[in-house]
């Protein structure tokens, strides 16, 4: 049991849980190992495993950001409606982008400067820019003008959908950025200790800043992919998918209480909680018992990254 222990709360637990639930699903689920559902797998985490990038350095700097989903959803409506107003796909983009890193910047602005607490900062500014995305729309999915916005999300390269090159690539440059940059090593160290990372030299209030701005930029990215895969910009999209971005983040061994996380450990929680959901697609679970899964799976993450934290203080 203690080995087990060991195993589970280790550095290697994660991909331990994620090979066996692999292969228990592999062989006992209809389909799951088909080409056509491997691809449907990884589009349907491209959104989350986009914003978990950035949400990993938000959690290892001891925040969070509980506005994404309404950012995601806000940014692809400015982007659909901009396009549609210039007719020109870049100034979509561009749009987009300033909006979510606008977005962005103002929680890092308030958390920092003014020391409000993310819970609250974040959850007011989902509120806010939640309630912009249907003043802008009326309420109403907003639909796309020009037929070239869709090859965003519906081209190919080497038979690959397009927004998992770009999660995919999202993965190496923000892993390169934790663990390669200053930039990196100073988001887990105002994480461990802000105060003595203070002592240190390292300006903590410029550096959340500009990790929220990140996150907001990221969102805008993610925003766009996801109203040019379904087509249109709609005010009510991505609800809800902060609590799946930290559940991914939280169960790849990113500490709640800040300065601990890996990139291949959110790469292994993005995709355990996309086989969560596929799994239940294909088993044609009803919608309200997935509600019920993935709350589990929260907590369980929760749980494993109190069991990880206790396990630290022991060997230290």
């Amino acid at each position: 049991m203690t080995s087990l222990k060991k195993i589970l709360l280790g550095e290697q637990g994660l991909v331990v849980i994620f090979a066996v639930a692999f292969v228990i699903v592999s062989l006992t689920v209809p389909n799951f190992l088909s080409e056509r559902n491997m691809l449907g797998l990884l589009q349907s985490v491209v959104t989350i495993g986009i914003i978990a990038c950035t949400m990993m350095f938000c959690l290892a700097s001891r925040d969070f950001d509980l506005s994404v989903g309404s950012t995601v959803a806000f940014s692809g409506m400015v982007a659909v409606m901009a396009s549609n107003a210039s007719g020109s796909i870049l100034i979509g983009l561009l749009a987009a982008v300033l909006c979510g890193g606008f977005v962005g910047t103002i929680n890092g602005v308030v958390i920092a400067r003014f020391r409000i607490n993310a819970l609250i900062t974040t959850l007011a500014t989902m509120q806010i820019v939640r309630g912009f995305a249907l003043i802008a729309s009326d309420g109403r999915a907003v639909g796309i003008n020009d037929p070239s916005f869709y090859q965003l999300a519906l081209s190919r390269f080497l038979g690959v959908p397009t927004p998992i090159w770009v999660m995919g690539l999202f993965f190496i440059v923000f892993g390169f950025v934790l663990n390669r940059t200053v930039f990196g090593k100073n988001t887990l160290a105002i994480g461990g200790n802000p105060e003595a990372s203070r002592l240190a030299g390292v300006d903590v209030a410029r550096m959340r800043i500009w990790i929220f701005a990140l996150q907001g930029i990221v969102c805008a990215v993610a925003g766009v992919l996801l109203a040019s895969r379904i087509t249109s910009g709609q005010p009510n999209a991505a609800t809800g998918l902060e609590l799946s971005v930290i559940s991914a983040c939280v169960l790849g061994g990113v500490s709640l209480a800040g300065g601990r996380a890996a990139m291949t450990g959110v790469i292994v929680g993005v995709l355990i909680m996309g086989i969560a959901e596929n799994v239940m697609n294909l088993l044609n679970i009803q919608a309200f018992y997935q509600y019920v899964v993935r709350g589990l799976i929260l907590l369980l993450a929760v749980l494993l990254d109190n069991l990880r934290s206790v396990a630290g203080r022991q060997r230290v």
